[in-house]
């Protein structure tokens, strides 16, 4: 029932008044302005996604959001990319999901393949570095913001910390690798869900999921949509459907241009990357530089690490550095022709973004379902609460990467970056102080980069 006070808006929200339930247009304006803004890795999305569905619109509740974090934080493939899928479907059924998936990944695309032409077309542009050396102190800013928000809802016991400081451990000090840091938490979880329930429930246990920015649309105790609630005839048409859409495309490749063409061997190639990506795209990284650097060689080691760059400081997830490979890979090999270089490119950068996401929207649509019938079961929700703890050990480990590499670039023996460090830590202070924008950090992160540049230059 509606508040007679209530405003017709649902950007923000008075606590005391209850939402209005967003309409399928008003979500894709906000999924859409989203792919555009979300930079800072999963760790930045994710905040980003708090912060708007939790916080400001309330569309959906604390809890609610946690356990679907929960369960993309385990599956292979992008995790923020996967919770805006499982949102916009939750909200707004198949569609919904479909296009929050979607608009999280295309103006990443757009942006990728556009700069990836740049770039291998007219090389080094002092412009594009000076606005690039702004940017990722921003991003370093924006990651380290997003740990101590994500610790701060997930850690609420001496146990999750435990957790935390010890995958942080482990993957920093021994390089242990996340997939095996998962299953220990999980198993760490399983069992610990077992003896102290309380300790391994969302939030810890001491009502960090229970804290409330007043009531929701989705809020925790709304019953399931009738659309989410499991069927075994709905799985296996989801099922079925992936399948068919993996199929098809890879067909039509083989029977143009056989087995061995390099588009036919990026398909299945990045297929096989999309199950691999456990943990995120730094946990797939080293297997796509093996693959396309080392055995295609669809690109060089320093081409890898650019595109790397510019994965960094383009919107969406970090793993859509698959399609500025595949991009470059497509221009230099030329497959259509010297007269068509750029639609060679641009074809193999969306055909292995393709080929990489679509596994993630199969997982969601098949297994949103069964997610959503585990709301009161700790024996599900205790192992990935444990989780979500080991990822924010994870997280501030990629924070201190992305510090190192911004200060030292040259590695410890070379000069420490103190232009780097000055604009990182006015990031720090306009996120954390004065908590400004994130686009407008990096805004004008962005633009004191490029004036350093032009006037060391």
């Amino acid at each position: 029932m509606r508040h007679p006070e209530q405003p017709q808006s649902t950007e923000v929200f008075p606590p005391s008044l209850a939402p209005l339930e967003a309409t399928f247009w008003q979500a894709f304006t906000f999924w859409l302005k989203l792919g555009f803004i979300s930079f800072g890795g999963p760790a930045g999305q994710i905040s980003i996604m708090h912060q708007e569905l939790v916080e400001r619109r309330r569309w959906i509740s604390e809890r609610r959001f946690l356990h679907a974090l929960n369960y993309c934080m385990v599956l292979p493939g992008p995790e923020a990319q996967q919770l805006a899928t499982y949102i916009g479907w939750l909200m707004h059924r198949t569609w919904g999901g479909v296009v929050a998936g979607a608009l999280f990944v295309l103006p990443s695309l757009a942006m990728l393949i556009g700069l990836s032409w740049v770039y291998v077309a007219w090389g080094d542009l002092p412009v594009v570095a000076g606005l690039f050396d702004g940017i990722k102190p921003a991003v370093t800013a924006i990651v380290l913001q997003a740990a101590h928000r994500i610790g701060s809802r997930a850690l609420k016991n001496n146990v999750l910390w435990g957790i935390a400081a010890a995958s942080f451990v482990a993957i920093f000090a021994l390089n242990v690798p996340f997939p095996a840091i998962v299953l220990a938490a999980a198993v760490v979880g399983h069992v610990g869900g077992r003896w102290s329930p309380a300790t391994f429930r969302t939030g810890g246990g001491h009502g960090g999921a229970d804290k409330s920015y007043g009531p929701a649309v989705m809020d925790d105790h709304t019953p399931t949509p009738e659309h989410a609630r499991f069927r075994l005839t709905r799985l296996m048409a989801v099922v079925g459907a992936g399948v068919l859409l993996w199929v098809v495309p890879m067909g039509v490749l083989v029977a143009l241009w056989g087995w061995d063409h390099t588009l036919t061997q990026m398909g299945w190639f990045f297929t096989k990357a999309a199950l691999l990506t456990f943990g995120g795209a730094y946990a797939v990284l080293p297997y796509v530089h093996q693959g396309a650097v080392e055995h295609f060689g669809w690109l060089s080691a320093p081409q890898m690490m650019d595109g790397l760059a510019l994965g960094e400081t383009t919107p969406g997830p970090l793993i859509m550095v698959v399609a500025f490979v595949g991009f470059v890979g497509g221009y230099l090999k030329a497959f259509f022709g010297l007269e068509a270089l750029f639609l060679a490119g641009a074809v193999a950068a969306c055909l292995v973004t393709w080929f990489t996401f679509l596994p993630s929207f199969v997982f969601i649509l098949a297994g949103g379902p069964l997610v959503e019938s585990t709301h009161g079961s700790v024996t599900f929700t205790a192992p990935l609460t444990a989780i979500t703890a080991a990822v924010v050990g994870v997280i501030l480990n990629l924070a201190l990467f992305f510090g190192y590499h911004l200060l030292w670039p040259q590695g410890w023996g070379g000069g420490f970056s103190a232009v780097s460090a000055l604009i990182a830590v006015g990031a720090a202070v306009a996120l954390f102080r004065y908590k400004h924008n994130v686009m407008h950090v990096i805004a004008v992160c962005a633009v004191v980069g490029l004036m350093v540049r032009l006037l060391a230059g």
